[in-house]
């Protein structure tokens, strides 16, 4: 039985609202203690189990300069949950035939063939293999927001590694290596296959390039600072150390781009720059918690959720990483002395994506369930932080998960 939630904050931050199945009260709980004992600023929650929504909570407020609460279709940028948006569609174009997993991605792509990257294949791009996990040389100023200048640039990248040996998390490069090859295939642009395809059939507020009539509903973002005494990060110890090293270039060789300005919710920045909210990112995979009919058969389905790369230090993120093809799969490192930082934990079935400061969203296959979380004040880490993962633990317990500590949720 779901039950109309009205939780009024303490002063000066907002409120709660929306419904709760009762059966995932602590849920709710672990949402209020979000608000009240930690960072968030505003936020939303959703996820529906065998297909029916039993949760959908949002409040708080909006970025201080808006001067509003969180709204139920208030939406914020992502980040790399949009890198799941991106996989959905490829993984659609694969089981249609008109993406071959095997095949060189030069077939689709010819220009692509350059510099040691013709052989790569169009798995390796889901996977994070093919070596393009940035670009070493200045992005122009506004060069996020041209696609044809960014999908030409890659194409003349050297890779950091042979292709196919190593796995690197293609940070911002993913949007267009992947999101190329799904314009190629499809013959629209990715923002418009992921909307015709994907949203609008799914009734989504989730976008990836966002008309300018929908603007006034994003939520600014609040960035994460620092205190003394917090643990560091092997990815953010090498970005400090050296402006040549691949973390840095990954990161911050972006043409000075701004998350928040109106032309970058305008392009389609695959890699990061989608907008959406809790409801859109959650119903996104509630297909693929059930089966995937309409989007994948079953071995589609199987494709999304099987481990494709694991490795003990990924080269771009310096840390022990899993992921399918295209989504990242539960990375449990807690052992290490930033583990918090770099960790996220689903159940054993489940795949997804985190994103930039903790957004979050996934299917799992076991319990049918299709979840997802934003926010628009930045945590630590690069993959989930305490407010995230505190909602999908209790989410697991609700269900009737007894434990993660094989690194997933287990019954």
């Amino acid at each position: 039985m779901s039950s109309t939630v009205e939780v009024e904050l303490s002063e000066g931050k907002g409120s709660i609202h929306g419904y709760c199945d009762d059966k995932f009260r602590s849920v709710l709980d672990a949402f209020i203690t979000n608000f009240e004992d930690g960072e968030e600023r505003g936020a939303s929650v959703c996820f529906n189990v065998e297909g029916e929504n039993v949760v959908n909570l949002w409040g708080g407020k909006m970025h201080p300069r808006q001067e509003t609460d969180w709204q139920e279709d208030t939406m914020s940028v992502v980040h790399s949950v949009t890198k799941a948006a991106v996989s959905v569609c490829a993984h659609i174009l694969i089981g249609e035939g008109k993406l071959d997993l095997h095949a060189r991605v030069t077939d689709y792509w010819p220009e692509f063939g350059q510099q040691g990257k013709e052989d790569v294949t169009v798995s390796m791009m889901l996977n994070h293999s093919a070596g393009l996990a940035a670009i070493r040389e200045p992005v122009k100023e506004g060069g996020f927001l041209d696609w044809d200048y960014m999908v030409q640039r890659l194409a003349e990248e050297a890779p950091f590694w042979k292709p196919g040996t190593r796995n690197g998390y293609h940070m911002s490069t993913f949007g267009w290596t992947v999101g190329e090859l799904v314009r190629r295939a499809s013959g629209v642009s990715l923002g418009d296959y992921f909307r015709t395809r994907v949203a609008e059939p799914l009734g989504l507020d989730f976008h990836i390039g966002l008309p300018e009539s929908e603007h006034h509903r994003v939520s600014r973002m609040m960035g994460w600072t620092p205190k003394k005494g917090d643990p560091v990060s092997p990815f953010t110890t090498s970005l400090l150390q050296s402006k040549e090293s691949l973390q840095y270039v990954a990161l911050l060789n972006n043409g000075k781009f701004k998350t928040d300005a109106p032309e970058s919710y305008l392009c389609q920045f695959g890699g990061g720059g989608g907008i959406a909210n809790g409801k859109g990112i959650a119903g996104m995979f509630k297909p693929f918690a059930n089966g995937g009919e309409g989007f994948v058969d079953r071995v589609g389905l199987e494709r999304m959720q099987a481990v494709s790369v694991a490795t003990n230090e990924d080269v771009t993120l310096a840390l022990p990483s899993r992921f399918s093809l295209g989504f990242m799969l539960s990375m449990d490192n807690r052992h290490r002395e930033a583990g918090a930082l770099e960790t996220i934990i689903m159940g054993k079935h489940a795949f997804g994506h985190a994103g930039a400061g903790g957004s979050v969203g996934f299917a799992d296959t076991e319990c049918r369930l299709g979840f997802g979380y934003t926010m628009n004040k930045m945590g630590a880490g690069i993959l989930l932080n305490e407010r995230g993962q505190s909602l999908v633990d209790e989410t697991y317990r609700c269900l009737g998960y007894s434990t993660n500590e094989p690194g997933y949720w287990i019954r």
